[in-house]
């Protein structure tokens, strides 16, 4: 192993450790996780780190090689800082510390994502008796030196109070997996002897700064290098950036090598169930639920991996999930237990005896959230994990599939247990949190909302997407194009699908996918279509008309009867808006099987109206005309339809009562409104969106 640049004390730590090497328990490797050991990586690189020539680079530079092991940080998790002497504007130097700001990620943390906090003034904090934790972050507020920075993490204290230059933090899934056992504090203190002080569970805050100044300045020696908060996290620290990322390093290989040592590392799985079952009812009910018990509608996401199932159907796996997550901090993303199985309301009742039993006896009145669950653990289809938004759910998965490891691990390793529910209670209902909570605004207005759109990979169908989007839903886009599956790729609220909407069971292994990917459905903005080129009727062919017809009616008939059950449990009731055309009210000739396809499609969509009322399913149909930014209005076609008709493209694209140009955009802000409050109270209703069209008004 490469020991290069490592302190003295983190080469003897490394030199203990085991070559990498990847662990295996029987003749399969079906049989268990193909487990990387160690997981944990040195990631320093010289060529990198020589871009950066100051203090607080170098602890850019460190904070993202934490930020890039999700085993060791996850989604605004852990902390780094670094001392530094700086002269102020009136040539004072002052000792500063640089910490990570609230609301940075280290994967990602840059320069600005650090609060520059004078020193003097947190260590005359850390000697009070008391300081209540919305004081302590007012007074960090007044100490913070650069006019915009983030704020302090509440961390800071306890930063300034470790007497060395860097300080990296991390909640490394090896380290909870040991003290998240029966026997926690003996393990850890077995593992890392006396180069780590091991300090007891504290909340975190300022309570928690103040006792880690103590036991830290009693316990303290020259080869001390880390420090380890039960059920939380671990500490490094040194004189470098570099000795202080190797040292977390060398103490996170340390746990994992331990739960090798001890067989707690191999995670056993089943074989796959083969392919997934069909549960969109089964899921889009479970998130009616959810988001009736929450007051509000959910993103409910499903994963089926091998691994998720194998947990909920281990058979103790009631005890281990109903304990409390791997560090007290999760639980509010993800509340303190999971659901086990699909009996909302009982988990609701329980949330609730749960807030009464500690609220009681705060000290301050606590208001109480919602009782949704978070996190669903079913042996249908493994974990769900909900959020107001897709990112949101996204967290919440990535934290549980931690957690899992964790809980499995130190099962292995004695018997998992988590913090009492008191201590969970406490952080989740921390003042800070009630304090953001009390500050958050209205959430945009179709937030948690799931939208369905076809014909999503261009035009007025991209449009609507992007307008759906920007009003806070997700959205599964639908095109025959492949480019759909990659437009706004990496966005975490839209899912790009494939699909040709004639093929029915296209159609219904879309909506498997995304009831799976986001939880249901509650819009439906039925877009794709074909328009072919202009065919008088004595020269129209059957195929034609019959293609028109196919995509133009008939796959939309067939969405609408596959969406409706899933429209039918929206919370705030289902909506549907149909891409209609003004050749419906002032058909044109040669359009005889588009016109004729569309006037079917507005019936269709009227009928839909009269039967669905009763579902709280409203039904809407835009007109639009003369839409020239889509594919199909290329320069050359746009100039030779002027030609025709002795006018300039200028004059063609605003050929309307208003002289205004109509843009997919225009329909697509349209088609958005019509899901929304302003028509809450409208069905069956056909507008135009065209500009004013003469022949039809």
């Amino acid at each position: 192993m490469e020991l290069r640049g490592f302190p003295p004390s983190v080469a003897l730590v490394l030199n203990q450790q085991p070559a990498p090497h990847t662990l295996r328990i029987g003749s399969s490797t079906s049989d268990v996780y193909r487990e990387e050991y160690p997981s944990v990586k040195n990631l320093w690189n010289d060529t990198e780190a020589s871009r950066h020539t100051t203090d607080l680079g170098l602890r850019v530079y460190t904070s993202r090689l934490l930020g890039r092991d999700p085993t060791l940080v996850l989604h605004g998790g852990g902390n780094t800082s670094v001392k530094v002497r700086e002269r102020n504007a009136v040539g004072e130097e002052e000792d500063i510390l640089y910490v990570k700001g609230s609301g940075w990620d280290l994967e990602t943390i840059e320069a600005a994502g650090f609060a520059p906090v004078r020193m003097a003034h947190l260590l005359k904090l850390s000697r009070l008796e008391a300081l209540p934790d919305p004081q302590m972050v007012n007074e960090l507020a007044t100490q913070v030196t650069r006019a915009g920075a983030p704020a302090p993490s509440v961390e800071a204290i306890l930063h300034a109070i470790l007497p060395h230059k860097y300080v990296d933090h991390t909640h490394a899934d090896a380290l909870l997996a040991i003290t998240n056992t029966t026997d926690g504090e003996r393990r850890a203190r077995e593992v890392y002897g006396t180069d780590t002080v091991i300090v007891p569970y504290v909340m975190p805050g300022f309570d928690l700064a103040r006792h880690c100044a103590r036991q830290f300045a009693a316990e303290v020696r020259s080869g001390t290098i880390g420090m380890v908060l039960m059920n939380h996290g671990i500490f490094s620290f040194g004189a470098t950036a570099r000795e202080s990322y190797e040292r977390m390093i060398a103490l996170v290989a340390r746990a994992e090598e331990y739960l090798a040592r001890k067989g707690a590392w191999e995670l056993p799985r089943p074989l796959a169930d083969g392919a997934p079952h069909a549960l969109r009812s089964d899921i889009a009910r479970l998130r009616k639920d959810i988001s009736s018990c929450a007051g509000f509608p959910v993103v409910l996401a499903v994963h089926s991996d091998p691994k998720y199932l194998a947990f909920v159907r281990r058979g103790d796996a009631a005890r281990l999930t109903q304990q409390g997550p791997a560090t007290p901090d999760h639980a509010i993303r993800t509340k303190r237990v999971p659901l086990l199985g699909r009996d909302v309301a009982a988990y609701a009742a329980a949330y609730r005896q749960y807030f009464d039993r500690h609220a009681r006896a705060a000290k301050e009145t606590k208001s109480p959230l919602d009782p949704a669950p978070r996190v669903i653990l079913d042996p249908a289809f493994g974990l769900a994990c909900v959020g107001r938004t897709a990112r949101d759910a996204r967290i919440v998965r990535d934290i549980y599939d931690h957690t899992i490891d964790v809980i499995q691990r130190a099962a292995a390793l004695g018997g998992y247990r988590a913090l009492p529910e008191r201590d969970l209670f406490d952080v989740e209902y921390w003042d800070l949190e009630q304090a953001k909570l009390r500050k958050s605004g209205a959430p945009p207005v179709f937030a948690g909302e799931v939208a369905l759109v076809t014909g999503a990979a261009s035009g007025i169908g991209k449009a609507c997407v992007e307008a759906l989007l920007r009003r806070g839903a997700v959205v599964i886009g639908l095109d025959i194009d492949p480019g759909v599956t990659r437009l706004l790729a990496g966005r975490p609220d839209f899912l790009g699908l494939k699909c040709d909407v004639t093929v029915e069971r296209d159609v219904v292994d879309a909506l498997e996918a995304g009831t799976r990917a986001f939880g249901g459905l509650d819009m439906l903005v039925l877009n794709a279509g074909v328009f072919p080129g202009g065919r008088r009727i004595d020269a129209l062919d059957a195929g034609e008309w019959r293609r028109v017809m196919g995509v133009n009616l008939d796959a939309n008939l067939a969405l609408m009867r596959e969406c409706h059950p899933l429209l039918k449990l929206a919370l705030n009731g289902g909506r549907v808006v149909v891409i209609g055309s003004k050749n419906v009210p002032a058909p044109g000739p040669g359009a005889a099987a588009y016109s004729a396809s569309k006037a079917a499609l507005t019936q269709l969509a009227r009928v839909a109206a009269l039967e669905w009322g009763s579902d709280r399913i409203r039904v809407n149909t835009l007109h639009p005309n003369a839409v020239f930014d889509t594919a199909a209005w290329t320069d050359e076609v746009l100039a030779a339809r002027a030609a025709h008709y002795g006018l300039t493209v200028e004059q063609y694209r605003k050929g309307n009562v208003l002289g205004t140009e109509v843009r997919s955009g225009d329909v697509a802000e349209l088609a958005a409104e019509m899901c929304g409050p302003l028509f809450a109270k409208t069905t069956g209703a056909q507008l135009p969106v065209d500009g004013g069209n003469d022949r039809v008004i």
